[in-house]
């Protein structure tokens, strides 16, 4: 008996802890069915389609809308025809009971057939009834119909605009998602490291050229230095005489300026040239 027991509560255990197992597979499945249709879905194609729905839904509701409108006339014209109908059994049974009278007609036939054009005119107006009320009801689905209509094409004019702003903006939602991804994928950190390194590579290389610079000009000779202090004396020699030679030429009146004895001038020149020795 304990044996029987346990078996059936081992069972028992078994199956549960199965269906335990199916129905958490069966929630994955399902976890993973709505993230791939989440996936899938496009916001715009999925307004699109449901402007076509609309569209469709607009069709079929119009051409409901005829063919009720085509059955509220057929039953309006039937229920004129047996008003009609009904209208003339009347004028025959009173013309019947009026031959009678005259005596152009027996009595009993004539109010026979006068009660058979009753019976007749009773039941057009039965009929007539009928055609009404089917008329009535149509009537009523058609106008159903057309409120309907008027506001499917309303949705359908509201949509349409919805969808070219949603298409617009996500566009403009796109085109941010994919700069805002490829700036959100940039390390920043490096790309700081990086441009300190160049910052410190050029310095480097103006420290090194500055370098370069000094070493050639301590590999100058003597001679070459004596030679570019002479040649800048001498230049700033010859533009002080020039310049001198300037002043003493319009110290001069103009009927002497070449009349004066250019001994004097060559001895204010060595003159000059003295003084510039001794002050050396």
């Amino acid at each position: 008996m304990r044996n029987t027991n346990f078996f059936s509560n081992f069972t028992k255990n078994k199956n549960h802890q199965t269906m335990g197992i199916f129905k958490r597979l069966g929630k994955v499945f399902q976890a993973e069915a709505h993230s791939a249709i989440d996936k899938l879905e496009d916001p715009i194609k999925m307004a699109e389609q449901g402007l076509r729905d609309l569209r469709e839904n607009l069709q079929k509701s119009i051409e409901a809308l005829a063919e009720v409108k085509a059955m509220a006339i057929r039953s309006k014209n039937e229920a004129e025809n047996y008003k009609n109908k009904a209208q003339e059994y009347h004028a025959k049974a009173v013309a019947l009971l009026q031959r009678a009278q005259k005596g152009a007609l027996d009595q009993a036939e004539a109010e026979r057939l006068a009660a058979a054009a009753l019976e007749q005119k009773k039941q057009m107006l039965q009929s007539y009834q009928t055609a009404w009320n089917n008329y009535n009801q149509y009537q009523a689905q058609v106008e159903k119909l057309e409120a309907t209509i008027r506001k499917l094409k309303q949705n359908i004019q509201k949509w349409e605009n919805e969808v070219r702003m949603l298409r617009a903006r996500a566009s403009v939602a796109k085109a941010t998602k994919k700069v805002n991804k490829e700036l959100a994928n940039i390390d920043y950190s490096s790309t700081v490291s990086m441009l300190e390194r160049m910052k410190e590579k050029v310095e480097k290389d103006e420290a090194l050229a500055q370098s370069y610079a000094d070493l050639a000009s301590e590999n100058t000779s003597v001679d070459e230095e004596i030679d570019q202090i002479l040649a800048d004396t001498d230049m700033d020699t010859l533009q002080e005489l020039e310049a001198l030679k300037s002043q003493i030429s319009g110290e001069l009146p103009e009927n002497k300026t070449n009349a004066l004895p250019e001994g004097d001038v060559d001895q204010q020149i060595n003159d000059i040239k003295k003084n510039l020795e001794n002050e050396e």
